[in-house]
């Protein structure tokens, strides 16, 4: 099993531990207050959810990750999304180093 698939099911745990956040404006609500660790955005999301989500992410200082495209974010989740947000600072450490 690679990072990429340990990745996508820590993301489905932290999903049934209750700790993503998931849907557009979900995630930039949760950018805004801080309760965002680390966003995933699908690599393949258009160019206003990009620039929503990046901008923010920016301004807050909350890291983004693109490693994953739509179809891989839905299946790690069960649901169709484009954009997640992590609000556990021990799944999104985890992540961290999976990602690197």
């Amino acid at each position: 099993m690679n990072n990429d698939q340990k990745l996508a099911n820590l993301i489905g745990l932290a999903q049934r531990a209750g700790k993503v956040i998931s849907g557009e404006e979900l995630v930039i609500k949760a950018i805004q207050h801080q309760e965002a660790n680390l966003v995933f955005l699908a690599n393949d999301a258009g160019d206003n959810l990009t620039k929503k989500i990046t901008d923010k992410s920016n301004y807050y200082q909350i890291e983004v990750s693109t490693v994953f495209n739509a179809l891989e974010l839905s299946m790690a989740i069960g649901k169709p999304r484009k954009a997640i947000a992590i609000v556990d600072a021990g799944f999104s450490k985890k992540m961290r180093t999976l990602m690197a």
